[in-house]
């Protein structure tokens, strides 16, 4: 084996240790919390389904491979809830830190395409991040509100926490923003969301 398969089949095998991150989302039909692969393997499929709606034309395959990608420092930072005020003060500290970790475990070029890429999801500001930021938005949404908003109602979190957040959606997706709206309204009027 050379030393380059060697260091990708690391990598492979450390990122296995996503599917043991547990989220605060759960699984549609009120199934247990969903892991950050799930999440991300959904949010890929989601962005090719989707991609129609982005604001901008997309490379797909690179909003793909961001939305694939953008949880993997969490197998060391741990999942940061939307709503946790506290936890997001460390977030990026804590996700730098691992992503210098776990990106080193591949061979030079591939970290540096990789920690690219991870960085210009986090900064949001391509039309491929944007996207795929309203993506990681929308995916998470979807799930809680075919579960009657109860995610939502067990952390107390408000339509003002809701929208703050879903702010982001609008820069990648208008039509993806309106279904949004809808949405958080819908669970207002329900009570779900204070």
């Amino acid at each position: 084996m050379t030393e380059r398969l060697k260091k990708q089949l690391d990598f492979a095998l450390e990122i296995d240790k996503e599917k043991n991150i547990f989220r605060q989302t759960h699984l549609s039909g009120h199934g247990r919390n969903e892991n950050d692969a799930e999440h991300a393997w959904h949010m890929a499929i989601m962005a090719y389904l989707l991609r129609e709606y982005a604001n901008e034309e997309v490379d797909i395959s690179k909003v793909m491979l961001m939305c694939l990608i953008h949880d993997i420092v969490e197998i060391d930072a741990g999942d940061t809830y939307a709503y946790d005020a506290e936890g997001l003060k460390t977030q990026k500290a804590r996700e730098d830190a691992a992503k210098e970790r776990i990106f080193s475990l591949l061979p030079d070029d591939q970290k540096a395409e990789l920690t690219a890429l991870f960085d210009e999801f986090d900064g949001g500001q391509t039309a491929e991040s944007k996207f795929a930021r309203a993506i990681d938005n929308m995916q998470p949404l979807i799930l809680n509100h075919s579960n009657d908003g109860s995610d939502w109602s067990e952390h107390g979190v408000t339509a003002e926490q809701v929208y703050t957040r879903q702010g982001r959606t609008k820069e990648g997706s208008e039509v993806l923003y309106a279904e949004t709206d809808r949405i958080i309204r819908e669970h207002m009027q329900k009570g779900h969301l204070k």
